[in-house]
């Protein structure tokens, strides 16, 4: 049995990729984004529980979110909630609905969040090369074992090699787009 399992190391890169896709999303931008809500919980019925199990979020305009709550005796909880998720937005309830204007980004905000999407992007780079890694180990030690030849194992280090640079380049790409969507150019 081969060690060297090429649908394994495309699958952990590309988790690699989606789990970058999710730590971008919670990057917030001038525009509202209804994601920028994923990371709230709000404490009802005793237990903490995702924003969007107790209230619909939606994006009515450009600069504004609307939150409706489903449950009346929830408005209260899902506004704390959200003052004290760390976002930097202040609801204003009106029912049970909660409306949460979006605030203009100052420029040094702006350099921070591009700073950590760069952060991010390299945290993603960096699994991917430990993945790339575990890859090429497993390739020599099916060569020992007699499973590759050295001309097979080459082989599949290029195969891997090229699967990395494919991967890096998404990555690149992502967070290169998240940055000019943050710095609005």
């Amino acid at each position: 049995m081969a060690a060297y399992d090429k649908a394994d190391l495309e699958r952990r890169m590309a988790g690699a990729v989606e789990s970058l896709k999710g730590d971008l999303s919670g990057l917030r931008t001038g525009r509202a984004s209804t994601s920028l809500l994923d990371p709230v919980t709000v404490e009802v019925y005793g237990a903490h529980m995702p924003l969007n199990q107790v209230a619909t979020v939606s994006a009515p305009e450009p600069r504004m979110l609307s939150v409706q709550v489903w449950d009346k005796s929830n408005v209260g909880p899902v506004d704390k909630a959200i003052r004290s998720a760390g976002l930097g937005l202040n609801p204003i309830v009106d029912g049970q609905n909660l409306r949460l204007p979006i605030p203009d980004l100052t420029e040094e905000r702006r350099k921070e969040l591009a700073k950590l999407a760069g952060q991010y992007s390299e945290k993603a780079k960096i699994a991917v090369r430990n993945v790339r890694r575990d890859g090429m180990d497993a390739l020599k030690t099916d060569e020992k074992k007699g499973v590759y030849s050295e001309d097979e194992r080459k082989r599949h280090e290029t195969e891997v090699q090229k699967l990395t640079d494919a991967t890096i380049a998404d990555i690149d790409a992502t967070a290169s787009a998240k940055e000019k969507e943050i710095l609005n150019k």
